[in-house]
């Protein structure tokens, strides 16, 4: 199965991976046209940790890699990596804090300088792609998140909503955080995604919106959007339930306390399998304009499986003119 196409369009290829966070994670050799990375390269933001993230981009058998950065990928926000060195207590080891997190912008110049690998560091905004195989992608990324925190990339959505300014004309969506309402609940059944997002992505409609963050939220589904966008969307007026689907979520591939015998034997050879090719995949039936496939592709686990899948994703995208 696969997206309606035009004769215009060309089958693309993606493989969609989240938050890494440094660490060596097993990754499929299939090629593909274009790596995405939903942020969170690291976990404290150590020039160590975005060197090990750049030796994973480049094991990617694919010609172009897309990254943004996420909230843990703090001296990337330059404005919140001074700020927490000026909170440092004294005496601060400057030759400590300069070998371990690097001088200001030298984290940005490892990703930036990583061109001959297809790495392409993206900052907030709509970017376009010619690939190489003849398809033309435009992206709209951000790294932001709401938060109240002091990680990098945050706003406060208690003071003023994040301005998403994502056209109609992006195929794909690129946020380390998840628009409310779908892949967003969090352990505590909380939905912690962004309804901002969530009401911009159903006003845009792209082919994709790709994300990670909520770590336990990992997934995909793919979406049917209702005739008529809402005046205030949100995922339960704007989403055709009826005509929408889950593909996978970690409850559909992890036993649960209340599965049966036959459902635990199930979900362990469903993840024994997709374990041995190293992601999981999908190529959801979606009319461009009519519906998106939603992916949160967060690798980090909990400590039973502490690295879930990336995704090889199918999407159709516009011939380059």
């Amino acid at each position: 199965m696969a997206f309606a196409n035009t004769q215009k369009d060309i089958a693309t290829r993606f493989l969609v991976l989240s938050d890494t966070h440094g660490r060596t994670m097993q990754l499929p050799t299939d090629a593909v046209d274009v790596a995405i990375h939903c942020g969170d390269l690291t976990e404290d933001s150590k020039l160590d940790e975005f060197k090990a993230s750049l030796d994973l981009l480049r094991r990617i058998n694919a010609p172009l890699k897309l990254v943004i950065a996420g909230n843990h990928d703090f001296t990337l926000d330059l404005p919140v990596f001074k700020k927490k060195l000026a909170e440092i207590p004294p005496p601060v080891d400057d030759a400590v804090v300069k070998r371990e997190y690097g001088d200001f912008g030298e984290a940005r110049d490892l990703l930036e300088q990583a061109t001959d690998a297809g790495i392409v560091l993206l900052d907030e905004g709509t970017h376009s792609f010619g690939l190489a195989n003849g398809a033309k992608l435009t992206v709209y990324a951000s790294p932001y998140t709401p938060s109240q925190s002091d990680w990098g990339f945050s706003y406060d959505p208690q003071q003023e909503e994040h301005d998403w300014s994502i056209d109609t004309a992006v195929d794909v969506v690129i946020t380390h955080g998840p628009p409310h309402g779908v892949l967003d609940y969090t352990h505590a059944r909380k939905r912690a995604g962004s309804p901002s997002l969530f009401a911009a992505v159903a006003r845009a409609r792209p082919r994709m919106h790709c994300f990670g963050h909520i770590h336990e939220g990992w997934g995909a589904k793919q979406v049917t959007w209702r005739e008529s966008t809402s005046e205030m969307p949100s995922h339960f007026t704007d989403i055709d339930n009826d005509a929408s689907a889950l593909i996978e979520s970690l409850s559909t591939i992890q036993p649960k306390r209340c599965d049966s015998v036959e459902d635990v034997a199930g979900k362990d050879a469903k993840l024994r399998q997709l374990e041995q090719q190293h992601y999981c995949a999908a190529s959801p039936s979606l009319q461009h304009g009519h519906g998106t496939l939603f992916v949160n592709a967060a690798m980090k686990g909990d400590d039973e499986h502490s690295q879930q899948l990336p995704w090889i994703v199918n999407v159709p995208l516009p011939k380059a003119d």
